[in-house]
């Protein structure tokens, strides 16, 4: 029997999320929307592409969570996207509602699942899903660096003309401004991208890196990324559901680790059936500490706004 997804938000992340989902035949997937109709089309549409792309993976559109019972990830991507001129902080409040009755509803038909989150501001939503579900912090994440990672990444391979499978990149920190991307943790085939590149360059594709998001939602006038987000999230579920024990960043809940404690923040960890089955704790120069302590403290900020 093939694993099952529930993915709440039928919107472009959500049905992105979805066709990847089946494409890889990793899940069964129920996609869930308040819109009456769109999560049934979209599910719809999807399974129709099954004959075309080779893929027996089922989908359900649904307008309630009955159907998501026993669901082995949870992926929830519904909220108020972000606007031109809109901060993170700006969706807080308005975002906070949404995530409480989602993560309400879908812990308790799915008590054993595994929650990804993927509503902005990332990071301060991770930890109010991991409060209202009552779940062990192992099995409540966000999807955050894989996505700032992959930016970095693009922007390092255009820069240099390489494969992009040749880059690795190192993203820590909350989503956002204040991410603390690695230079000298990031490489092309192995060589760090410090010997590659001037510092000035190297500062540059930082600055493109923290602003990426941004830079979407300015281009689009209407919307925000969705096909790089959703490709993040799946490359979680794959890590989880195969087992795979990959090194993934990720929001993760630090007990200690980075001299934090008690809040989600973008780490480095270890992803497998278990969901977080280990933080991966690197040393920092004293720079980095600083930028990833501010970072940190931001998250924090946000969490005390929610009195989490």
């Amino acid at each position: 029997m093939r694993p099952k997804v529930t993915v709440v938000g039928a919107g472009n992340v959500g049905a992105s999320v979805a066709q990847y989902t089946v494409e890889k035949e990793l899940a069964d997937v129920v996609l869930v929307d308040v819109i009456e109709g769109v999560p049934q089309g979209k599910g719809l549409d999807l399974l129709q592409a099954g004959p075309i792309h080779h893929y027996d993976s089922r989908l359900t559109g649904s307008n309630s969570y009955d159907e998501t019972g026993n669901s082995d990830i949870v992926v929830v991507t519904a909220g108020f996207p972000r606007k031109p001129g809109m901060t993170r902080d700006d969706l807080l409040f308005k975002n906070a509602e949404v995530v409480q009755v989602v993560t309400q509803e879908v812990a308790r038909r799915s008590p054993n699942a595994i929650l990804i989150m993927v509503t902005n501001p990332l990071d301060a939503m991770v930890q109010l899903a991991w409060k209202v579900s009552g779940f062990p912090p192992h099995r409540v994440m966000g999807m955050a660096g894989i996505l700032d990672s992959a930016r970095f990444r693009t922007f390092i391979a255009m820069e240099l003309g390489v494969s992009v499978e040749n880059v690795t990149a190192f993203v820590l920190g909350g989503h956002g401004d204040t991410m603390v991307p690695l230079p000298r943790y990031s490489t092309v085939a192995g060589i760090p991208i410090t010997e590659l590149l001037p510092r000035d360059k190297i500062d540059a594709l930082v600055k493109r890196t923290a602003n990426g998001g941004a830079e979407i939602v300015a281009l689009l006038k209407t919307g925000s990324a969705f096909y790089a987000p959703a490709a993040a999230v799946v490359e979680m579920m794959e890590a989880i559901l195969k087992d795979k024990k990959k090194i993934l960043p990720c929001a993760a809940y630090l007990d200690g680790q980075y001299g934090v404690k008690g809040l989600y923040v973008g780490v480095p960890v270890k992803l497998g059936r278990m969901g977080v089955e280990q933080v991966i704790e690197i040393k920092l120069t004293p720079e980095e500490d600083v930028a990833f302590k501010k970072s940190a403290a931001a998250v924090r900020e946000l969490v005390e706004k929610l009195k989490l």
